[in-house]
């Protein structure tokens, strides 16, 4: 995956002026586009459509600070209007073309990136790869933004609005795997954004013949593969943590990449003030 990364960096470099398609070059790298742009955010920091705006604006600033019409320096780099051209310019730098061309700058330039793989080593990841059938995710779901790191508040309110005898209820349901209280996250931004907003699912999984409860949300998941990795220790941190080094070690040293599906934590073992958890991280997956 690091290969195809660096190539894909490659190629945005040639086609800026492009009306880039991400889903031609996630083809022609010989991967999906679904994976392409989760391993990008993940690796890089940022959302692939970001890293090519701020790539474009800081190659255009050099045209900026030139002589040419600033409609044809727009059209050049994708843009129909010197109107959006302008603002993707002030977003990146901060400052309007004119600016710059009256005061030369200040300017701020995004370097080509280069991704490497660092082999350390000291992380193992407990990790099975298993094949369901299909099977539903019921349970009390709401829109929520995507956060990285710590707790999530908007989670952490949605779980807490819940009665306790409605847990008991969920828990009952659940007759299959994954097993117990499960936290779902599904319509997740492609690029994986920070505060872009998923549908959070608090639910169990219940076996496809299953007909659950009409006053509960539900989300049907097709038979596939999923790549499940147990980890243990400071909650929510040793699981984010796990997460994180999926994208960094795992998929980049594994013949599998992610496919579109619902992610799925299932809480195994917790302490009573949920400052510790062992916990499961199913993560939909097919052979790259």
């Amino acid at each position: 995956m690091i290969a195809e990364l660096n190539r894909l960096v490659e190629l945005v470099e040639e086609r800026l002026g492009d009306d880039l398609d991400v889903a031609s070059l996630a083809r022609e790298l010989g991967t999906t586009e679904y994976h392409l742009r989760r391993m990008f955010s993940s690796l890089a920091g940022m959302p692939l459509s970001e890293y090519i705006r701020r790539r474009r604006m800081s190659v255009a600033a050099a045209d900026v600070l030139g002589h040419g019409d600033l409609l044809g320096i727009a059209v050049r780099f994708g843009y129909g209007s010197t109107e959006a051209f302008g603002r993707a310019f002030r977003s990146v730098h901060g400052v309007s073309p004119g600016d710059v061309r009256r005061d030369g700058g200040p300017l701020r330039t995004q370097p080509q990136l280069r991704f490497r793989l660092t082999v350390e080593g000291n992380i193992t990841m407990d990790t099975r790869i298993i094949d369901r059938p299909a099977f539903s995710l019921v349970g009390h779901a709401t829109r929520v933004p995507l956060i990285h790191e710590g707790i999530n508040p908007h989670i952490q309110a949605h779980i807490a609005s819940l009665a306790m005898s409605e847990h008991a209820r969920l828990k009952g349901l659940g007759d299959t795997e994954p097993s117990g209280l499960l936290q779902v996250s599904v319509d997740v931004d492609p690029d994986y954004a920070e505060n872009t907003e998923l549908t959070y699912l608090h639910g169990v999984a219940v076996a496809d013949a299953t007909r659950p409860p009409q006053d509960l949300d539900a989300i049907d998941v097709p038979a596939g593969t999923w790549a499940v990795f147990r980890t243990a220790g400071e909650y929510p941190d040793a699981l984010q943590e796990a997460w994180a080094a999926t994208a960094t070690d795992w998929f980049p040293s594994n013949p599998w990449r992610l496919r579109p599906g619902p992610s799925i934590v299932a809480v195994l073992d917790r302490a009573d003030d949920f400052s510790t958890a062992t916990c499961e991280l199913w993560l939909p997956v097919e052979r790259a």
